[in-house]
């Protein structure tokens, strides 16, 4: 059976980049009738948060991303000290001192011989007298997973074949030196023991997957088939890494975006596949096919999401948006014409309130110089209410006849009157609503 994982730290808020990650792993658990996995990645524990871990789950729910089962891995040190246990006693861990500033001017010196700027295995010389001169002077070293050097091959689902030669790669720091498990380590763990059989993350994370499958296989795991998406661009194909704390999805969603406008373009983008807009999330599942993906940069407009937000709200019940409309301070009786009146021309649904205000208020006539009269005539010739869908056409028709105007000279200027805007629904559906025209009956 399919099992995939969603691994989010929480260190902050779930953005677009991290939604196309959960996404593509839950639409291929789901697709297959497999088990998706929340798990938090909270190892560090001055920078996880419980509000972040509370954050990201409203985001999911919000989204209707459902996960199976959730884990934490600040629950499972035990597993991955066990681990790290294993690969000492196998000659596959080592102990290592060097400062921050002694491993920049290794690389350094590396690049000016025009070498690779991979670790040099220094503390692999160590005796145990220096290494316990070493934790005396700078406490206790970071802990490195020793690579076997030879090339590291998987077809990648988006990429496909890749081979990576190790040697040309450090080997990973595993544990940090006050004692916190890093990533790399952790992910390999769970991804074993929880039967994780497809991994899908950003491309940027080639490199550590050619590590992993080495981590994997020392410690007698099975590898999961890996696929790795494509990095988000900004429009122009900027880099997004600056804003993407201002594309949190709590941030898109404040802004009135939809959940099925988000998810129809992020389960398309970057693919050959062309962005339609999705009823529901069983068609998403349906057209889901992580080989349609592509390798190149992936430019992110979040502007693409209002005009699939406005089409998604047009093909709305009322049942599915009464609380936007009530909460617009529109009264019950009139929420029915008054939804099939506006939804035709709202991005959002915070746009509601400037119509019902348009209703219930009024508007600032437009009326030009040389309309004045026509629109005294025609105002005198508007019936008593109340006003039905039948209304404007019988009205129109009578100012028609009296005045002798046809086509745009008769319908914008009595428009601009009464609405204040060249553009707007139908009249016939408006003026129905209009409560300074309705108090007219």
């Amino acid at each position: 059976m399919t099992t995939t994982r969603f691994a989010p730290s929480p260190t902050g808020y779930i953005h677009v980049g991290n939604l196309r990650t959960a996404l593509m792993n839950y639409l291929i658990a789901r697709k297959s009738g497999g088990t998706f996995i929340l798990r938090i990645d909270d190892t560090d524990p001055e920078r996880s948060k419980e509000e972040y871990v509370d954050a990201i789950k409203q985001d999911l729910e919000w989204l209707g991303l459902h996960w199976d089962k959730v884990e934490r891995q600040s629950d499972r040190l035990d597993r991955y000290a066990e681990a790290a246990d294993n690969l000492r006693e196998m000659g596959r861990f080592y102990e290592a001192f060097e400062t921050p500033t002694e491993l920049d001017l290794k690389r350094k010196k590396q690049l000016n011989m025009g070498k690779p700027p991979v670790y040099d295995r220094a503390a692999l010389n160590l005796s145990e007298a220096e290494k316990e001169a070493l934790r005396a002077e700078r406490g206790s070293g970071v802990w490195r997973f020793k690579l076997d050097h030879e090339r590291i091959d998987w077809t990648d689902g988006v990429l496909g074949d890749i081979s990576i030669d190790a040697a040309s790669v450090s080997d990973p720091v595993l544990i940090r030196g006050d004692g916190q498990v890093l990533y790399t380590l952790a992910s390999v763990v769970d991804d074993t023991e929880m039967g994780v059989t497809d991994v899908v993350r950003g491309s940027d994370h080639v490199t550590n997957t050619a590590t992993q499958i080495q981590i994997i296989e020392a410690l007698g795991g099975t590898c999961p088939r890996f696929a790795h998406h494509s990095l988000l661009t900004g429009p122009q194909g900027e880099s997004l890494s600056k804003r993407l704390g201002t594309l949190a999805l709590r941030d898109l969603r404040e802004q009135g975006v939809q959940p099925m406008a988000l998810l129809s373009l992020m389960a398309r983008l970057g693919s050959s596949d062309p962005v339609e807009l999705r009823s529901d999330m069983a068609e998403l599942i349906d057209g889901f096919d992580i080989t349609r993906f592509g390798a190149a940069p992936t430019k992110f407009d979040e502007q693409d999401l209002f005009p699939l937000t406005a089409k998604h709200l047009q093909s709305l019940p009322l049942a599915d948006v009464s609380d936007a409309v009530s909460g617009a301070g529109v009264p019950a009786e009139l929420a029915e014409p008054f939804w099939a009146m506006a939804r035709e021309n709202i991005t959002t649904l915070a746009d509601l309130k400037g119509w019902w205000s348009l209703c219930r208020d009024g508007a600032e006539p437009l009326i030009a110089d040389e309309d004045q009269e026509f629109i005294a005539e025609a105002m005198a010739l508007l019936p008593e209410g109340p006003f039905d869908g039948e209304s404007w056409g019988t009205w129109t028709k009578a100012v028609k006849e009296a005045t002798g105007r046809k086509g745009k000279g008769l319908f914008m200027p009595l428009r601009k009157a009464l609405t204040g805007m060249e553009r707007g629904p139908e009249m016939a559906a408006l003026l129905p609503l209009l409560q300074v025209i309705r108090a007219r009956g």
